[in-house]
């Protein structure tokens, strides 16, 4: 071989050994990583719901207090004596008009679980014993009129009297602070605590006698059809009081206002308020003879009325059989009405005497 043609090849053959010395190495694969497992979120708790039901609201409640008798409480409402303490928690409250053109409270509970403080507390009348008694209710009061404690006695009403009341006047006491603020007369407590030790120890029966029933019927939304507007409710009792209910429709309530600002509970600092509220019409008259002005208020036979509940208002009937008997609501053409779930808000009234007006 030509020694020029040996080194050419040699050259090529050195040059082709470092291009193959500067190759890139392969690169190495990556390892698997397995990604960790994806924790499944803990799932919510269902809300506790009880699993029976309150019958004056139609809402859940424990089952243990369905069948109790329910405690009927007598509310002063005299603008000096507010704010009322404990009306909030009430799952029907009735307002009627007493003597003088002010009104009074009877406030239903069906347990006083979670109560504390009630009052002040004030005298009853007749009419307030037979609603109570139309509820098989265990009545609360601080003293009555004549024809009160004589229906008392004669219709057997199962009462803790502040007043008259014997040992049970151990379970009411004049607060201080009242009694120096509002006066003597509207200075009476008592507490749902206290009620409960007095019942607690048999006075009288706390459960409803076998074969009692109160047929009232709840639906979750009340709200009548083809109802006219009504989202403020106006009523004139009389020239000193006048109650207004506003309708809220985040919470589907009525907020309650009287003497010309909410209604507010003293204890637990909340406005009044109810899902239905119902005006009943029925006659209301001087009692003849009656110096003090006391009202005769009747409370059996059927009258007309007007139901408000979810922004809407509709003309209903009520009838009561007798004074043990519930009132019994029904639309104008004698459908039973359905009230919606939650507290109900009952003002009596004199369609003579009292203005309704709603928009």
């Amino acid at each position: 071989m030509d020694k020029r043609i040996r080194v050419l090849f040699l050259s090529a053959a050195l040059l082709l050994s470092l291009a193959g010395c500067g190759k890139e190495p392969e690169p190495e694969p990556e390892p698997e990583v397995t990604p960790p497992p994806v924790e499944e979120p803990e799932p919510e708790p269902e809300p506790y719901v009880p699993a029976g039901m309150n019958p004056l609201t139609g809402e859940p409640m424990e089952p243990e207090f369905e069948d109790d008798r329910p405690v009927a409480v007598m509310f002063n409402n005299l603008k000096i004596a507010q704010p009322q303490l404990g009306i909030s928690q009430a799952d029907i409250i009735y307002e009627v008009p007493a003597e003088g053109g002010i009104t009074r409270m009877l406030a239903v509970y069906q347990t006083l679980e979670g109560v504390g403080d009630l009052g002040s507390i004030r005298s009853t009348r007749p009419y307030y014993l037979e609603l109570a008694l139309g509820h098989d209710a265990l009545l609360v009061h601080a003293g009555g009129s004549p024809d009160a404690y004589d229906d008392i006695s004669a219709w057997g009403v199962d009462n803790m009297d502040g007043v008259n009341g014997g040992s049970d006047a151990k379970i009411f006491w004049r607060d201080a602070d009242r009694r120096k603020s509002m006066g003597y007369e509207h200075s009476m407590l008592t507490s749902a605590s206290a009620i409960g030790d007095y019942l607690a120890q048999g006075h009288f029966p706390t459960e409803h006698a076998d074969g009692y029933t109160y047929t009232q019927t709840f639906v979750p939304d009340g709200t009548p059809s083809g109802g006219e507007p009504a989202v403020s409710v106006t009523l004139h009792y009389t020239s000193y009081k006048t109650g207004q209910f506003d309708y809220d429709a985040q919470s589907g309530q009525y907020l309650a206002s009287q003497y010309g600002a909410p209604y507010v509970d003293g204890a637990t600092g909340r406005q009044v308020s109810a899902t239905n509220v119902l005006i009943l019409e029925t006659s209301i008259s001087v009692i003849p003879g009656d110096t003090a002005g006391r009202l005769r208020v009747t409370l059996t036979g059927s009258g007309d009325g007007m139901f408000f509940c979810g922004g809407k208002a509709v003309p209903i009937r009520w009838s009561k059989t007798d004074r043990n008997s519930p009132f019994v609501y029904t639309l104008t053409d004698g459908t039973p009405l359905a009230l919606g779930q939650g507290s109900s808000y009952v003002c009596i009234v004199s369609p003579r005497t009292s203005t309704l007006t709603y928009e």
